[in-house]
């Protein structure tokens, strides 16, 4: 099965390249961003294909580093060809079954519209090994087609899909990541290119316990009821 997702890909590649950097790869890097991703981060990203995502979150963080990992020799090969000059990025032929990389933590875990392509029973397997290569304050940041978008895409477009192609449900994806120590920080829904919410999105941050908590000034807090009341008029 993995030969042949690797040979489906292989082939996707040359229509990647043909596609290249587009507005879903933009809108990715904007919610990284807001998940607190900045300069001196360094970086895992799985499912890479030919790095369109990689080159935006290696620009983003010059002072770290980017390992994109891929099922895909074709679309590594390309990728390291494509983005050879940047030299903060590097690129890896990995299904994460073996990934093993020794006393190495990364800030940031990124999984581009993958998760899907991956079946189901794999990904708790998948999360350990992230969590193998996790710190405290480590970021999990998943994007993937929203369920119900999918499942429609499934019923009246199948044509368009590609050798895996799964809806998510997100109350397994939570229990997932909690059994392997991570909480959902954030969660949504939204559209990018149809009216309809075709994309979701997760921030996954490390299990840890709250030493202190700091309360919000008041004033602020005041204002927001005031607004919040004034909205609500009748």
């Amino acid at each position: 099965m993995t030969k042949d997702i690797a040979q489906f890909y292989d082939e996707f590649a040359d229509k990647q390249v043909k596609i290249g950097v587009n507005s879903r790869h933009y809108s990715i890097l904007d919610k990284v961003v807001k998940a607190g991703f900045t300069n001196g981060h360094n970086v895992l990203e799985i499912g890479c294909g030919i790095g369109t995502v990689s080159q935006l979150l290696a620009r983003k963080t010059p002072k770290g580093e980017v390992l994109a990992v891929d099922i895909s020799p074709e679309s590594i090969a390309k990728a390291k060809q494509i983005w050879s000059k940047q030299k903060n990025l590097s690129f890896e032929i990995s299904d994460m079954k073996g990934f093993n990389k020794p006393n190495c933590a990364f800030d940031f875990v990124v999984l581009p519209d993958v998760l899907e392509h991956i079946p189901e029973e794999e990904h708790i397997a998948l999360f350990k090994t992230i969590l193998k290569h996790s710190h405290d304050h480590t970021v999990v940041f998943i994007h993937i087609p929203s369920p119900r978008f999918l499942e429609w895409m499934i019923r009246n477009e199948a044509n368009k899909l590609q050798v895996i192609d799964q809806p998510i449900d997100t109350g397994k994806l939570v229990s997932h990541l909690a059994t392997c120590g991570f909480y959902l920080d954030k969660m949504e829904t939204y559209s990018i290119y149809y009216k309809e919410k075709d994309y979701q999105y997760f921030v996954f941050r490390r299990e840890s316990e709250i030493k202190q908590v700091t309360h919000l000034n008041k004033w602020k807090i005041l204002g927001e009821r005031i607004k919040f009341r004034m909205s609500h008029r009748l």
